[in-house]
């Protein structure tokens, strides 16, 4: 394991480096305000709307895409995974020579949607949290770790303006490791069907109506499903599977260690490694792409019937009377 700090950056490898950040959405305006207090030369490529009003009221300088990446030393393509191909390909003409193009995913590049020039550097680095998490962390003088990797090195410093990227960001503060843009996305993607986002929000709902069919009010299956696994989330973040152990109770842990196999089982991690597969077959990106293309019908359907979901409206009224959960304080 190769776990880079800020003592390893070379902070001379961006020096003067006009930066380019494409997208303005949750990570781009994290990576680019980040930037700029870290004294880089920032510009936001967004076409007009929403975005750009955005960026200009704090405090950057906005322009359309082709003219932010003119002159850019670094290109960082931070819009959504299915919208790059055209985005790259619009720029492709209008990047620098010997230019670094900078990813926050490896999805583009891992699965061949994005072939870059041969004279350009192609680096990921990869924040472990969502981008308003990178903002607030490196305001608070910490940092939301990352991940790094080279697919070209054409410049033969790669890593280094790479590293000192990240280091830009807040990414040093917390740890940057080292790994292949096939790892992060193939790992990626896993956590976010398996555990992060698909596995949790299933486990929730599955658990919820388990209670509200068994006859328990909604209310009370809400407060057990949903919102105290921020309290075991927390506890797992701060000090994993040990400091879970050390404040739950003694009832919890023994509930933990003798029914928690019996719900996540062979049977759940059999389907993991199917999942897994699929991921590394490209079966899921291509899957992802073909729904895109074809209008996201099935994407929409499925989206639109998780979000009418008993539980969010039980849960929409019961959030009502804890405002302080939309400033991320509870």
């Amino acid at each position: 394991m190769r776990l880079y700090s800020q003592k390893d950056v070379d902070k001379k490898a961006l020096r003067g480096a006009r930066i380019a950040v494409l997208g303005y959405g949750s990570q781009g305006r994290a990576h680019a305000l980040n930037l700029k207090d870290s004294g880089f030369d920032v510009v936001i490529g967004v076409r007009r709307g929403e975005s750009w009003n955005k960026a200009r009221k704090d405090g950057l300088e906005v322009m359309e895409p082709i003219a932010a990446v003119a002159g850019a030393q670094v290109v960082a393509m931070l819009v959504p995974d299915l919208t790059q191909k055209p985005i790259y390909k619009d720029i492709k003409p209008y990047l620098e020579k010997g230019a670094t193009l900078l990813f926050a995913h490896g999805f583009n590049i891992h699965f061949k949607q994005i072939k870059p020039r041969k004279d350009l550097d192609v680096v990921l680095i990869a924040p472990k949290g969502p981008g308003d998490l990178v903002r607030r962390q490196y305001q608070q003088g910490r940092g939301v770790p990352c991940l790094i990797a080279v697919a070209q090195n054409a410049s033969r410093s790669a890593k280094a303006k790479a590293l000192a990227y990240a280091h830009g960001i807040g990414g040093t503060r917390g740890g940057v490791l080292e790994t292949t843009f096939a790892e992060e996305t193939e790992t990626d993607l896993f956590g976010e069907q398996a555990v992060l986002c698909g596995g949790a929000t299933e486990l929730v709902i599955r658990g919820y109506e388990t209670l509200v069919e068994a006859g328990y009010q909604p209310a009370v299956a809400y407060y057990e499903c949903l919102h105290e696994l921020k309290l075991i989330v927390d506890l797992l973040h701060e000090g994993g599977i040990t400091k879970m152990h050390r404040f739950i109770s003694e009832t919890a842990k023994y509930g933990d260690l003798t029914r928690g196999p019996r719900i996540v089982n062979r049977a759940t991690k059999k389907e993991m490694r199917k999942i897994l597969t699929e991921i590394q077959q490209g079966k899921f990106a291509r899957q992802w792409i073909a729904e895109n293309k074809g209008g996201r019908r099935k994407y929409n359907r499925l989206l639109k019937a998780d979000l009418k979901h008993p539980i969010e409206k039980v849960g929409a009224k019961l959030r009502a009377r804890m405002p302080w959960l939309e400033s991320g304080k509870g």
